[in-house]
């Protein structure tokens, strides 16, 4: 969510204007934009909010959904992804889920269930 006491905002015509050139030497078209606003990428969606007739953004916003993108599609480094576990955690993970789904088991067998 962006923050206006910490955010500065952009405009979406101004987003287009920083960010890096891309295939061909251009520089993204504002339709892409407004696509990553109201539709997103790869199911995220650029943050905004409109302030009077204008859709707005942030830096700060463009980071996250740049950084959300990258978690998304693999690219970021594994200890940055969501959820990301070494296949050692995940097996100590199962073994401590087991552990406690049979001692729930004992204890409903115990119990006459």
């Amino acid at each position: 969510m962006i923050d206006l006491k910490s955010e500065e905002l952009l405009t979406l015509k101004q987003v287009c204007e920083i960010l890096p050139r891309r295939r061909r030497g251009r520089r993204p078209a504002f339709s892409t934009v407004w696509r990553w606003a109201l539709h997103g990428a790869r199911g995220v969606r650029l943050e905004t909010l409109r302030c009077g007739g204008t859709l707005c953004t942030s830096r700060e916003a463009l980071q996250r959904f740049f950084d959300r993108l990258s978690e998304h599609d693999g690219t970021a480094q594994p200890e940055q992804r969501l959820g990301y576990r070494t296949p050692g955690q995940r097996q100590k993970a199962v073994e401590q889920a087991e552990q406690e789904l049979a001692k729930v088991d004992a204890q409903l067998q115990r119990e006459g269930f």
